[in-house]
């Protein structure tokens, strides 16, 4: 279907430029969502518990929706578990031009910011304008942890990856012999916006470090 291909201009053809009359509008939001597909190729520092392999980028925004539903009541107050869920769909979407930025990567963090944002205005700007300023703000939302949504959203973000490693065998953890206290600050969000889970996230780490998959200072 060449005529849904990403990167085709569209702004102003008409309908009948399209195969079965689509048009200009559904035609930007198709070729979205084919763009989308390329998430599930990002590969991101975090195994499966099995350990068979690393997530993939589209893969951890699933199991990220899925945590949402269901730890909607540890949620901060003000909390809408459908808006949390759009903005988890959207969080890692950047990622299909910009990467996966590891937590523990100080360096590659230094570019992260400039990467997501030429990413965001090239991805979103597939959509028709009011779709694509909807979930770009959507990602802004994500990214700024300003409203309750995108605070249970971060925090989720944080205890997803906590969970895959410690039943991994230390993942990343191990793998890049990342210090308690680098833990400790990544998680910091969870202390924040989703207290009673705090208490789990410690014992977490105080029995991967007892384990050797997290190094004790």
């Amino acid at each position: 279907m060449p005529w849904l291909g990403a990167s085709q201009e569209t702004d102003d053809s008409p309908a009948s430029d399209y195969d079965g009359g689509v048009s200009d509008r559904l035609h930007r939001q198709l070729a979205f969502i084919l763009e989308a597909d390329k998430l599930k190729a990002i590969e991101r520092r975090t195994p499966l518990v099995d350990n068979s392999r690393q997530e993939n980028s589209a893969e951890h925004s699933w199991h990220l929706a899925l945590a949402a539903v269901t730890l909607i009541e540890y949620a901060p107050e003000g909390t809408d578990l459908l808006h949390a869920l759009q903005l988890v769909t959207v969080h890692d979407l950047v990622e299909v031009d910009a990467g996966d930025t590891f937590a523990y990567d100080a360096a590659q963090h230094e570019s992260k910011e400039a990467r997501e944002l030429a990413a965001a205005e090239r991805i979103f700007g597939l959509l028709p304008p009011d779709v694509g300023a909807r979930l770009r703000g959507w990602w802004s939302e994500f990214e700024a942890m300003q409203t309750p949504s995108a605070r249970f959203a971060n925090a989720l973000d944080r205890l997803q990856p906590l969970l895959l490693n410690m039943h991994s065998g230390g993942g990343s953890w191990r793998s890049h012999r990342i210090a308690r206290s680098q833990v400790v600050h990544r998680m910091s969000p969870i202390q924040l916006w989703m207290p009673a889970v705090w208490p789990f996230v410690l014992d977490t780490i105080d029995r991967a470090c007892a384990a050797g998959l997290i190094v004790e200072e």
